[in-house]
């Protein structure tokens, strides 16, 4: 029996993978609407918008916005 080499380690990825040759769908899907440009600079500003919330806030600060956070999470 001949051993293939995974080209995905994970698991997820590798089913994942797997769907999509199966389904013939590409990975992204354009949406012509969008203006490329406008797409890349909001992904740029949300990759760094939350460290650098992180940073100006206090632990004080952040620990009671965490609390409020697991409030709400067990409140559903």
């Amino acid at each position: 029996m001949k051993r293939v080499k995974v080209k995905h380690p994970d698991f997820c990825q590798l089913a994942y993978a797997v769907v999509q040759a199966a389904t013939d769908e590409s990975e992204q899907v354009e949406d012509s609407t969008k203006n490329p440009k406008a797409v890349a600079a909001g992904s740029r500003g949300g990759k760094k918008g939350g460290p650098a919330r992180k940073e100006k806030l206090t632990p004080e600060q952040r620990s009671e916005i965490a609390k409020k956070a697991a409030q709400a999470r067990w409140k559903k």
